[in-house]
């Protein structure tokens, strides 16, 4: 259900794409289709419409597209390789779900929570979970939409869904890498592809220490002190759902649309513009509703490349694609001025890519009431040289050697990183060699440009942070995590089209035998096939199962059947539940149905929400006094619209409990669990005591 909803989404774009993308059509359709459909099934939501009604314009799209037969057996013959690179990935990732699927730790709680409740209640702003009458606008949580909605749609159960997201994520960045690769190198196209299948030096430097696999991993991305440096092997192994993973298949899908344009645009059509200009808009306007990090690097690249179109468009304004169009006067004026051909100009992208990308998703920003980010900071402890290079060191190098013959012939330039590095700051001093070896080159090519923009990104961050609430140890923490995987990906994907080139030229064509190449192409499949099934990775709970709440039926028997019950309820209504900090088994009843409490992993909220009104610490007495003060439960339940309290083994661990003395309702008790709700004469209680078994 999940593989044939994504692809038809992805087949009912591909005919259309076709027209204006030519062979980038079938790989640009998986990323532009999903990205359409989650715009239009979050407008579904704003209006509270079923979220079916999305499916209706790909389902008529796709109807079309086979009665005129666009869509053939012999047509998506030609595209295996595309399929083949998009199920390959994918396989890969869910068998690491299928023996690793529990919902239990880490980030696993929020992200379930957040696409449960989506599942449950889908309207815009979706219900926070975790804060009883609030709802995400403080988040960015359009990524748990996407398969939020896509698993209201294929009727899939949220801890289901959860286990085929990051698949889908990691099949669609791979297909919008590979079509990268070809745009920017003619040979080993597949290079690009190691960047999602990689790790940092840091792992190997971990390993000598003689550490298991798990601590190699995440040791592996604490190498800098005290901040977090993700890269997308290690993030999809992890297994969190989370937004700044759930982006990465939109990051690689700009990055493909911005070299697309820079190689296409003074040559494409109007209508191929349009495309480009639209598709664009698409990425870029999801970005801050997904991860709005990502944003903050691409809306800045977005509009350097529109300032780079118009200066080549200024250069050569014609196209010469288009057939000329007449003016009101009957003369031929040429598609520069013709209102018809009013995109064809450069200063088109400039404008319109942020115009219709703020447009996208206009509402969602009159609704946003984050804390966000409160102001720009000097980093006072730069990245030492060893800590910058284990992270970074496969990527610099790589890039010296594409640019070994401009060292040899200025080594001068090399004097350049001296300020830096007599200024204390190591890691820039090692990243502005490569920089300014490509700059003096003149960064014409779009792997270069690529890595110019990477290197930017390493640079800026060893000397400012954005501020936030982690505290004065943790300062660059959210800084680099963030950032430091958009730079993986620029630098990933220049870095290996770069070693493309260079063994391009050291290895002639034909001298790789056809055989050689598909031994190696059948050893690579293998491999990404059968690893995931013998390789432990040290998670919790291995199971082979893709439920991702299939081991509590044996860890927690009771909490196992009371969500059983609850999620087995029709509507949103608000419960009360022991809380006990972040990253925790507490908040796990509303993580695993989605359904509201009144307060769930404090801190995290507290980041989002700030406690400007004293809501952090009323609304963790008046949870205790719930459960422990029979004389004022109801009243406070009715307080925040609370209809259920559940009294499970960690509630009575962490309160003295007496919910049984406040004459509430028992409606379920079973292998150590009891729900209670309000009277059933209570006007709050009335609308969950309908759905109630016998």
């Amino acid at each position: 259900m999940w593989l044939g909803a994504v692809f038809l989404l992805q087949l009912s774009f591909w005919p259309y794409l076709k027209k204006w993308l030519g062979d980038f059509a079938f790989p640009a359709a998986f990323p532009a289709s999903v990205l359409t459909f989650t715009l239009i099934s979050w407008y579904c939501g704003l209006f509270s419409l079923p979220l079916q009604l999305a499916l209706v314009p790909f389902v008529v799209l796709f109807v079309y597209a086979l009665w005129k037969k666009k869509i053939t057996w012999t047509a998506l013959k030609k595209e295996w390789k595309w399929i083949g690179v998009f199920l390959l990935f994918f396989v890969f990732l869910l068998e690491v779900r299928f023996v690793n699927p529990s919902i239990s730790y880490a980030e696993k709680f929020m992200d379930h929570a957040f696409i449960a409740s989506i599942m449950r209640t889908p309207v815009v702003p979706p219900v926070d979970p975790w804060f009883l009458g609030g709802t995400l606008d403080v988040y960015y949580y359009l990524g748990y939409w996407i398969f939020g909605a896509l698993g209201v749609v294929t009727g899939i159960p949220s801890t289901i869904v959860f286990n085929l997201a990051l698949p889908t994520v990691l099949g669609m960045a791979a297909v919008s890498l590979y079509a990268l690769g070809h745009l920017l190198t003619d040979r080993f196209r597949w290079l690009p592809l190691v960047t999602l299948l990689m790790v940092n030096p840091s792992v190997i430097y971990q390993a000598i220490q003689g550490k298991g696999i798990g601590s190699i991993l995440w040791d592996s991305t604490r190498t800098i002190p005290n901040t977090i440096q993700e890269y997308p092997l290690f993030s999809f192994l992890w297994g969190d759902v989370h937004a700044h993973v759930i982006g990465m298949f939109n990051q690689l899908f700009m990055i493909f649309l911005l070299v697309y344009s820079w190689m296409n645009w003074q040559t494409a059509g109007r209508r191929t513009r349009w495309a480009i200009v639209l598709l664009s808009a698409l990425s870029l306007g999801a970005m801050p509703l997904i991860n709005s990090w990502d944003v903050i690097v691409y809306a800045p690249v977005t509009v350097l490349s529109g300032l780079i179109l118009w200066y080549r468009s200024r250069k050569n304004p014609t196209v010469p694609t288009e057939k000329p169009l007449e003016n009101i006067s009957g003369k031929d004026s040429g598609p520069w001025y013709h209102p018809r051909n009013w995109v064809c100009p450069g200063p088109s992208y400039l404008v319109l890519v942020p115009v219709l990308a703020v447009l996208s998703y206009l509402p969602s920003y009159f609704m946003f009431n984050t804390n966000g980010i409160m102001g720009i900071g000097l980093v006072t402890t730069p990245t030492p040289a060893l800590e910058f290079l284990l992270i970074h060191g496969v990527f610099i190098a790589l890039f010296l050697v594409y640019l070994a013959e401009d060292i040899i012939r200025r080594p001068y330039l090399l004097l350049i990183s001296l300020p830096f590095g007599i200024a204390g700051y190591p890691g820039a001093a090692i990243a502005v060699i490569p920089l300014v070896y490509l700059l003096a080159r003149g960064a014409r090519k779009p792997a270069e440009l690529l890595a110019v923009i990477g290197l930017l990104i390493v640079i800026l961050t060893e000397f400012f942070y954005f501020k936030d609430n982690m505290g004065d140890v943790y300062y660059r923490m959210n800084t680099i995590f963030k950032f430091y995987i958009a730079a993986w990906l620029l630098m990933g994907a220049s870095s290996f089209a770069m070693l493309a080139q260079v063994l391009g030229k050291l290895i002639p064509r034909g001298k790789i035998r056809p055989a050689a190449t598909k031994v190696a192409l059948a050893v690579v499949v293998i491999v990404l096939l059968v690893c995931p099934l013998v390789v432990p990775l040290d998670s919790p709970y291995r199971d082979a199962s893709l439920d991702g709440l299939n081991y509590l039926r044996t860890a927690h028997p009771g909490d196992a059947a009371a969500v059983e019950f609850l999620r087995g309820m029709p509507g949103s209504f608000g419960i009360v539940e022991a809380q006990g900090g972040d990253y925790t088994y507490f908040s796990r009843i509303s993580s695993f149905t989605g359904l509201p409490t009144i307060i769930g992993m404090p801190f995290h909220e507290y980041m989002w929400r700030n406690d400007q009104s004293g809501w952090y610490g009323e609304r963790i007495g008046d949870v205790r006094t719930i459960y422990e003060d029979p004389a004022a439960t109801a009243d406070l339940m009715r307080k925040y619209n609370a209809s259920m309290i559940i009294v499970g083994d960690p509630e009575r661990e962490t309160y003295q409990v007496r919910v049984d003395e406040a004459g509430l309702t028992e409606i379920y008790d079973r292998d150590g669990v009891q729900i209670y709700t309000l009277p059933a004469e209570n006007e709050a209680a009335a609308p969950v005591s309908a759905g109630f078994p016998a």
